[in-house]
């Protein structure tokens, strides 16, 4: 089954189904690199991670190991979640609002995203969702196009702030585009969190657990899979950490 689905969802730069109106130019960046990435120094986060408890590092369009990771619920493919790791060690912080960076192939204009934050999750288990909710999103443009694709800040609010306390938590947002009569977009568009390699611009990046990003797909047929499993096709740089943020703060 991993096999058959393999060819429709794991990289940005994959070809998208014939029914889609156009798809992205193939470029070097799919054949990927195992040589190590070296990692950046803390830097300037986006904007919108705002108080930023944590940012994993912005994608690296040059490196061969830049990829995009399914992240969308649209009239063209519902309902496929990517999560990523991020941990605490010996302290507690208030979590204010997530924020992811996606990569679209179409007019970008969706209005609100799901938001999701677990522990426990394995290979195949979701574990157990601590918060999760639907809100309006604040967007903006990073500036950074992936062979053809533009990039984007997404961040929403969490409808009540988050207390976690040690441990490791998994976080999702995934935006919607489920406007039938009003957005064709909606029909034909892919979407998708970027990766990080060298943790450019991070804040706090090394809480982000690497090797534990999970998709969550009932479109495509998988549960919480680990997006280093080999039968997904990437390497371990690719599939080592998400472009992701929190917003917050360590509680006192």
């Amino acid at each position: 089954m991993k096999t058959t689905l393999l060819a429709l969802t794991f990289v940005v730069a994959l070809t998208l189904s014939a029914s889609a109106a156009q798809k992205p130019a193939t470029s070097q960046h799919l054949a990927g690199s195992s040589a190590a990435e070296k990692l950046s120094a803390p830097g300037v986060p986006p904007s919108l991670c705002d108080p930023c408890l944590f940012y994993g590092g912005d994608l690296n369009i040059s490196s061969l190991n830049a990829a995009g990771l399914s992240d969308e619920d649209t009239l063209f493919i519902p309902g496929s979640s990517t999560y990523a790791s991020f941990t605490l060690t010996g302290v507690s912080a208030n979590v204010t609002g997530i924020l992811f960076n996606i990569q679209a192939d179409a007019n970008f204009d969706p209005q609100t995203a799901t938001y999701d934050v677990r522990t426990g999750v394995i290979d195949g288990n979701g574990g157990t969702s601590i918060a999760s909710g639907s809100a309006s999103i604040a967007v903006a443009a990073t500036g950074r196009n992936f062979i053809g694709l533009n990039e984007y800040t997404v961040a929403v609010q969490l409808s009540t702030p988050l207390l976690i306390g040690p441990g490791e938590y998994w976080f999702n947002l995934t935006p919607e585009c489920t406007n039938a009569t009003s957005d064709g977009s909606c029909s034909v568009g892919r979407m998708f969190v970027s990766n990080t390699t060298n943790r450019t611009n991070n804040v706090n990046g090394a809480a982000q657990v690497p090797y534990e990003m999970f998709l969550n797909s009932s479109f495509f047929g998988f549960t919480f899979a680990n997006w280093c499993d080999s039968s997904l096709g990437l390497n371990s740089n690719q599939c080592a950490g998400a472009s992701f943020g929190l917003m917050g703060a360590l509680s006192k």
